[in-house]
């Protein structure tokens, strides 16, 4: 998620650990220990574009890693923080661990892929309950820290955690009835889908993202679940045939090597852009839920040389009329 919410929740385990005596210095050091695995993407290359997508949300979110990114948080925070504070390095590292603990499991609650049991699976994990920003589930969180913080009663941080928890279980069941949806919608179309993945769209519960794949192409459709249920049908696009979509690319060259590394970061749902013919897009991310219009994709060259890496490009343009459809879809009729 967005750093202001792995901080929040980074510092909410420590302070509802804690006692009143260090319930504030708890929160400080779980903060920045609940931050500190986003640093994975400072790895990155200046001649291999898709560097940085295999290694973030990689060894740095494993389970495996929790005690020893905890123990490089501490080695930094305690000297920084907690001595100052009066605080003995093992209970530093009590705090920075649980504060990093956090991150890599609310990463794996929303819709990017996070390995959690490297080095034994390269899975991408994602339990798509969340958004990858959402101020219903942040707010409070920040809230309880602060208050905790400055009254030195845990109290209010453990409230806030519960609100977290209730929240991440509204998700769960908000996901599972937009998947009830789209397998209705697919059944209507005379689809059996070959799999059907159900994402929150930005910054919400309400509104989601249902992607689901047939034999030929991808179907990308909206709904809004539960509260005035409604479907919001999309478009679709064909599945990625190198061969038939691309077949000028050699299948040795760097560049189709980069299309299978794009291929695994996006779980197979990849298909060439409609208006790019050169272009591969990761179907499943869009700002507004119900279209083909990607977030990012990887740009081909025909005339790249063999060891030459494809380009990674980001589509991230939040213009006034894609937020307006958005909108609509949270709060129209």
């Amino acid at each position: 998620m967005d750093p202001l919410s792995q901080g929040a929740l980074g510092a909410a385990l420590p302070q509802a650990a804690s006692s009143a005596r260090y319930v504030a210095t708890a929160g400080l050091l779980g903060f920045f220990a609940g931050m500190a695995p986003d640093l994975d993407v400072l790895i990155r290359s200046s001649t291999d574009p898709l560097l940085f997508l295999e290694y973030h949300r990689q060894f740095t979110h494993a389970l495996i890693f929790i005690p020893v990114g905890g123990l490089l948080c501490a080695l930094v925070l305690h000297q920084l923080l907690g001595r100052r504070r009066g605080l003995l390095f093992r209970q530093s590292f009590l705090f920075c661990t649980l504060g990093y603990a956090t991150h890599a499991l609310l990463d794996a609650c929303t819709t990017y892929g996070t390995m959690l049991l490297w080095p034994f699976s390269d899975a991408r994990i994602a339990w798509n309950t969340i958004s990858i920003i959402d101020p219903l589930f942040t707010l409070p969180l920040v809230l309880g820290v602060l208050v905790s913080g400055l009254s030195a009663r845990p109290v209010y941080v453990r409230l806030a955690l519960l609100w977290a928890a209730v929240y991440m279980g509204l998700g769960m069941v908000q996901r599972d009835a937009a998947q009830d949806m789209g397998y209705a919608l697919a059944a209507q179309r005379g689809h059996e889908p070959l799999r059907l993945e159900a994402k929150p769209s930005f910054g919400n519960i309400l509104v989601w993202k249902v992607v689901y794949e047939t034999s030929e192409r991808f179907y990308v459709d909206a709904v809004r679940a539960r509260w005035q249920p409604r479907v919001y049908p999309g478009d679709s696009v064909r599945k990625l045939v190198i061969a038939r979509d691309m077949p000028w690319l050699d299948t040795q060259s760097q560049q189709a090597r980069d299309i299978s590394r794009f291929d695994w970061f996006s779980n197979g749902y990849v298909a060439l852009d409609p208006d790019h013919p050169n272009r591969v897009i990761d179907v499943r991310y869009s700002m507004v839920p119900n279209e083909v219009d990607a977030l990012w994709s990887l740009q081909l060259d025909k005339d790249a040389a063999s060891n030459e890496h494809a380009d990674y490009l980001v589509h991230r343009d939040a213009d006034s009329d894609r937020a307006e459809r958005l909108w609509a879809m949270l709060f129209g009729p």
